[in-house]
């Protein structure tokens, strides 16, 4: 995964554009792109540093996420609906999802889709 570089050499980057050096020239000293000394000069002017934001993390959940009741009311209609199903009666209310995308909202709200039967307990194995 990449890594933003660091706040220190931003600042040099920046400082040195500020006393005179063009983007390029700024950029071939530090060993850096031209493209992001004018990412860090739009940032620091429109947060007033050029700190780097977050990396990773969940971007795109929140649109599933915004239809946690609708997909939990539809689960407790039809409990061994499969996920082909699922999608499908989604589908038909406007709202489209890959399979992967609901496998995910399950194990984030600890939805299980098993379809077997529940064993009856051993009568050998100890009970805790």
């Amino acid at each position: 995964m990449s890594k933003a570089l660091s706040l220190d050499l931003r600042v040099r980057v920046l400082k040195a554009v500020a006393d005179g050096a063009s983007h390029r020239e700024a950029a071939a000293r530090f060993g850096v792109s031209a493209a992001s000394v004018s990412r860090w000069r739009a940032l620091e002017r429109r947060q007033g540093d050029a700190r780097p934001g977050p990396l990773g993390g969940d971007r795109r959940s929140a649109r599933v996420e915004a239809q946690a009741p609708l997909i939990k009311e539809l689960l407790e209609a039809a409990p061994d609906a499969t996920v082909e199903e699922l999608r499908a009666a989604l589908a038909g209310r406007g709202h489209a999802f890959g399979y992967g995308t609901l496998q995910r909202f399950f194990r984030r709200h600890g939805i299980t889709r098993k379809k077997r039967r529940r064993t009856p307990p051993s009568r050998t194995a100890p009970t805790s």
